[in-house]
């Protein structure tokens, strides 16, 4: 699944912005992998790839990774770290000119 589209909240940096573009994601790849499930297909890798490495740091590390300037993004975008810390995606870098979406 990839999407494209603009973006509906002002961020300040570009970090935040894909912060805030993952955590929108997140709930159709959920769908998606709760819906091949119910079909009898097991999901063994379930891939977030994300071009941005500082917002990998945070996907992955949460408000531990937030100095400076990100210290007071909100906390419902972390719901992404425990998908990732219980097992059920993880995440890898991609550069942008691979990004199918971008």
């Amino acid at each position: 699944y990839c999407k494209g589209e603009k973006q509906k909240i002002n961020t300040k940096s570009s970090t935040k912005s894909e912060l805030v573009e993952v955590s929108k994601y997140i709930p159709y790849n959920i769908w998606i992998v709760m819906f091949l499930n119910a079909q009898g297909y097991e999901i063994k890798n379930n891939v977030i790839y994300q071009d941005n490495k500082s917002t990998m740091k945070m996907l992955i590390n949460g408000r531990n990774s937030c100095t400076g300037n990100l210290r007071h993004i909100n906390v419902r975008y972390f719901f992404v770290k425990n998908r990732i810390a219980n097992g059920e995606m993880h995440v890898e870098y991609c550069p942008s000119i691979l990004m199918i979406a971008d």
